[in-house]
């Protein structure tokens, strides 16, 4: 719409055609242009004051309206051509709204956190009722907003449990990783509990509800991001933090114009006034408006092309600040997928170890045992008998020979052994043949990513929901030396929080429990393969689930903010040059629109470089 009117305003000045240049044609080109800025600008610029700072558009809206009434007061006052700046008043309105534009378009919009938490929750629920004195079961499927406090309610293999209980009959492996951390599945048992939103890997449950609606740990979670988003402190832009040192500075000089000329120099009052706005006028660069927009849009265009999503110009500026980067580890800096990490072999080879172990876990539905069934496919494998899964313990089997072999939890070689650190013991014959230990694997890259943070001087913390040997053996793995373990949702908001009083921090995760510790960090980073929820959370998306992109975003967004420290340069440069012709009365037409020019092509130029620009 603006630039409808403020391309004509530009022509005059290098086009012949005389009605351009008449100054009222020119007041009703420009007239329109200036009321949009005023109610877009005015309210924000307004707002800004009220909060006790100065942003950016408080310069817009003095520079814009001081080349209005300036212009204005020449035509109908002064009638003086050499006061006519109505297309410089145009121009700065119109470039910083393209501006705007341009940001906006290079930004993708995504559904909130809070949103994709209220999803996790199963739409639905089997729940249980009871007839003839409770000797008959009925099963009914309600909504899940229609579960009460104390219901009782069925729950089979690939079901998200509909709310936090207890469990009452069965047995089951239930995969909490996305809300506690634990990256192996956890046995649920009677009297077990159960968390809301978590699935069901393997097994059949009966669970009584002890918790519903908003006092779910799910609820809770959703909470906690709520509060994370309300308390997130606002991180000012640079082009503001210029400003609100840049604007007090040129009102000053204004004023200090306007005494000069009147009382030093004796100058009238109507000569001294328009000095004093003509500074004013010239203070305000065009290219402002477009300083840190171009500057964006190339640097998000370049990581796109690199494989990372960057929801928000600001995200930009402020990845390039940070000095802390915390990262989860289950899912973030392990795959999510569990190995054989180490064999142990006491009273056989390790080949025999893995061969036990290939024959006997292709029997056991255990969530483990696919996972050593699945490494172990190419292995070979001997005919065994008399298989006994005994679910949650082990699983057991006889081969032709008559050889008995067991393989299962601590439990059963407890007698034998107090090494506690395996998740799998074997036995043969009754005694202990071998240890495994099945680990989520590491990230390839995790340990790469890791250094380059270090030799940048950014400090690498881990931050876990998951036991602290898994996080001491993960963290040395990779090189981080400072890690947190076995922590709750609220208690990684609180060190987050602790974290960011020391620093700009960001943290990188991926799952549910990671939610409120994303929106509360000075940025939050979540791969492409996370859960909804962490992406929803974050600024910065890693699209191809890659550690190494954190390196490239971190040089995007340092060459991105250096960019824009050379626009804002360049932008104000040639108008600060031009503040001292203004406050001697000399400010004509033709030295503002061309510092406009200059400034303008050089700040789009200088954006326009990064895009293949060496990132060192």
């Amino acid at each position: 719409f603006c630039l409808l009117f403020t391309i004509p305003l530009l022509l005059h000045m290098i086009l012949p055609f005389h009605l351009l240049h008449h100054p009222v044609v020119q007041l009703m080109l420009c007239l329109p242009v200036y009321i949009t800025g005023l109610s877009y600008f005015g309210k924000s610029a307004w707002g800004s004051v009220k909060e006790g700072f100065l942003n950016m558009d408080v310069l817009i809206f003095i520079g814009s309206t001081a080349a209005f009434v300036y212009s204005v007061v020449g035509l109908f006052i002064l009638a003086n051509a050499d006061y006519l700046f109505f297309e410089t008043s145009a121009s700065i309105i119109t470039l910083v709204l393209l501006g705007n534009l341009i940001e906006k378009r290079s930004i993708k919009r995504t559904r909130t956190a809070v949103a994709s938490l209220t999803e996790l929750q199963p739409l639905k629920a089997r729940r249980i009722d009871f007839y003839g004195d409770d000797k008959f079961e009925v099963i009914t499927e309600i909504d899940r907003h229609d579960i009460k406090k104390g219901d009782h309610f069925l729950v089979s293999t690939g079901d998200g449990i509909p709310a936090d209980g207890t469990v009452l009959w069965g047995k089951g492996w239930a995969d909490e990783s996305m809300i506690s951390g634990e990256s192996l599945p956890v046995v649920k048992k009677i009297s077990d509990p159960v968390i809301t939103g978590t699935l069901l890997n393997e097994g059949t449950l009966k669970i009584r509800a002890e918790a519903v609606g908003k006092e779910t740990v799910l609820s809770k979670i959703i909470d906690l991001v709520n509060d994370a988003q309300r308390n997130k402190p606002k991180i000012q832009k640079l082009a503001d933090r210029i400003t609100s040192v840049f604007v007090p500075v040129v009102l000053g000089i204004s004023a200090l114009t306007f005494i000069a000329n009147y009382l030093i120099f004796h100058n009238s009052f109507e000569q001294s006034l328009m000095s004093s706005i003509g500074v004013l006028v010239i203070s305000c660069p065009c290219a402002m408006g477009l300083a840190t927009p171009t500057a964006v849009m190339v640097g998000i265009g370049r990581a796109a092309k690199k494989g990372i999503l960057i929801k928000g110009a600001q995200s930009l500026e402020t990845l390039a600040s940070v000095k802390t980067v915390v990262f989860d580890k289950t899912g973030t800096l392990t795959t999510g997928k569990f190995r054989i990490s180490r064999i142990t072999a006491t009273g056989v080879s390790e080949e025999e170890i893995k061969t036990i172990l290939a024959s006997l876990e292709k029997y056991s539905s255990h969530p483990i045992a696919k996972s050593i069934v699945e490494e172990l496919k190419d292995q070979k494998t001997f005919t065994v008998q008399e298989v006994t899964d005994r679910k949650g313990l082990s699983i057991s089997a006889i081969d032709l020979a008559g050889n008995r072999y067991e393989a299962g939890s601590y439990k059963i070689a407890s007698a034998i052994t107090n090494d506690r650190s395996y998740n799998v013991y074997v036995l043969k014959n009754g005694t202990l043949a071998g240890m495994a230990d099945i680990q989520d694997e590491i990230r390839k890259e995790a340990k790469a990513a890791i250094k380059f943070l270090k030799s940048t001087g950014i400090k690498a913390v881990m931050l876990s929901g998951d036991r602290e040997e898994i996080c001491k053996s993960v963290a040395a793995a990779v090189g981080i030396d400072n890690y947190f373990s076995e922590k709750l949702p609220e208690q990684k908001l609180a060190i987050i929080r602790d974290l960011m009083l020391e620093a700009p921090t960001a943290m990188v995760g991926d799952g549910v429990n990671d939610a409120p510790s994303l929106t509360a960090a000075t940025i939050g980073i979540s791969l492409s393969n996370a859960t909804q929820v962490a992406i929803d959370a974050a600024q910065i998306i890693l699209l191809q689930s890659n550690l190494n992109l954190l390196a490239d975003a971190i040089r995007i967004s340092k060459h991105t903010l250096l960019t824009i420290r050379q626009n804002l340069f360049w932008a104000f440069f040639y108008n600060i040059v031009a503040i001292p012709i203004a406050a001697i009365g000399l400010l004509k037409p033709i030295v503002g629109a061309a510092s406009m020019a200059f400034s303008d092509v050089i700040v789009i130029g200088n954006s326009i470089r990064l895009r293949t620009k060496k990132l060192s």
